[in-house]
């Protein structure tokens, strides 16, 4: 994952530090979130928080949870066509033909812990079965198409150079927040400091 920032400065005579976000120097593993600093200009991962599925020494995945896409899982599954529309997200940059999802079901063979309460993946079928049984997917199940990746020491130099900056948030959280105010959100539960920087334009140009 490669990450360019936006030259929003060039050309101002002004002290560049205070547009700098600071990281809160959180070690980054299992179950924590990355919310992207406000300023970062990338079209997949400006203004989106990722929840990390791993993070070792071989690299980080993670799943970006504010980025919905513009088609339903209905479109891609043919027996949920006729059920109500299920949201997809865009996970990340990779494997954006495989489907991923998150869900609260303790009992889904299969399925690996990423934090109390939250898994991933897991039995397919026994998934498709929940839904069709007319359960609502709602703060339960979140699907993803593709998903964001790190290779070793990646992900620290990010951090260390203040793109991200690390949280832990509940899984009911994660689960339920809006998607589109999720970035905001979490970023001010920081505290005042970051809750300034959340209200900052992404492009400050058009402020």
């Amino acid at each position: 994952m490669f990450l360019q920032k936006n030259s929003y400065i060039r050309g101002m005579n002004m002290d560049t530090d205070i547009f700098k976000i600071q990281s809160n120097n959180l070690i980054p593993s299992r179950g924590k979130v990355l919310i992207s600093e406000p300023f970062l200009s990338d079209a997949t991962f400006g203004r989106s928080v990722i929840l990390l599925i791993d993070h070792s020494q071989e690299g980080s995945m993670g799943l970006i949870m504010n980025k919905q896409l513009p088609l339903f899982l209905n479109d891609i599954i043919q027996e949920f066509k006729y059920l109500e529309d299920i949201p997809l997200y865009k996970g990340g940059p990779v494997g954006g033909d495989t489907l991923f999802y998150l869900h609260t079901l303790e009992d889904i063979p299969g399925s690996f812990q990423v934090s109390k309460g939250l898994f991933l993946n897991g039995d397919f079928e026994v998934v498709k079965k929940y839904i069709l049984q007319g359960n609502s997917t709602e703060g339960k199940l979140r699907f993803f198409l593709g998903y964001s990746g790190w290779e070793s020491d990646q992900l620290s130099q990010e951090i260390r150079e203040n793109t991200w900056i690390l949280s832990k948030e509940e899984s009911t959280y994660l689960m339920n927040e809006d998607s589109k105010t999720m970035w905001k959100h979490t970023l001010e539960k920081l505290g005042s400091k970051y809750q300034t920087w959340s209200r900052f334009p992404q492009d400050p140009s058009l402020n």
